[in-house]
């Protein structure tokens, strides 16, 4: 059987153990410190800024299409029945959509509130809900909520075509197939808050900004 004294650790064993001890916490401060830093410099909230203009790849014409997004997160700031705080993609902010027609020459435009946004790294859903829409745009816009999607493709480079792309919640998307019968034209559904279809369109000229923030808890009590 082995003896107190041979199993107890002697001075220079104890050395040895705390200078590695003492290194483990550095090691771990600084890590933790790290990651505080990283955090700080991380946005708080989410956010979808920019204009650009956009092609349609299945229809190939001389129009002239753009958005223009300044959307904003604004977690738990509309309540809803059942929801009283609200929703953590709740936003604000407003999107402005500009469709020159070249066959009539003239341009279209309107305008909407957003009241939804979701992102990812690089990407971002958002809705808003049209408030104006110019002469010659659809009128049956006003009031309803439309979607949209931006795909941050990355800071552009000189001499390179642009990787952003955008989506939205009509033309090709949101068809409603089973109740379109003896309809005259494609009959689409109403769109729910932040939804809409994957950022499909190549950007053209412009570009979109995605700042990525992580969705936040629910508020206690």
């Amino acid at each position: 059987m082995a003896s107190v004294s041979s199993v107890r650790p002697s001075s220079r064993r104890l050395a040895v153990l705390g200078v590695a001890l003492a290194a483990t916490v550095t090691l771990t401060g600084a890590t933790v410190g790290n990651a505080t830093a990283a955090s700080d410099t991380a946005p708080k909230r989410a956010s979808v800024t920019g204009s650009a203009e956009f092609e349609l790849p299945f229809w190939k014409d001389k129009d002239v299409r753009s958005f223009t997004f300044d959307a904003h997160a604004k977690p738990y700031s509309r309540p809803l029945a059942g929801l009283p705080t609200g929703l953590p993609t709740d936003a604000e902010g407003t999107v402005k959509v500009s469709h020159y027609v070249a066959a009539l020459g003239r341009t279209m435009t309107a305008e909407g509130k957003v009241d939804c946004l979701v992102t990812g790294p690089g990407v971002a859903s958002l809705t808003a809900v049209m408030t104006k829409v110019s002469p010659d745009g659809p009128q049956e816009w006003v009031g309803k909520r439309l979607g949209f999607s931006v795909l941050d493709g990355g800071k552009e480079k000189a001499g390179h075509k642009s990787k952003d792309r955008v989506g939205f919640s009509w033309a090709a998307v949101n068809v409603l197939r089973d109740g379109d019968k003896g309809a005259k034209e494609p009959v689409s559904s109403d769109v729910g808050t932040c939804m809409s279809s994957a950022p499909y369109a190549p950007v053209t000229k412009g570009g979109y900004t995605v700042h990525h923030a992580e969705l936040p808890p629910v508020p206690k009590g």
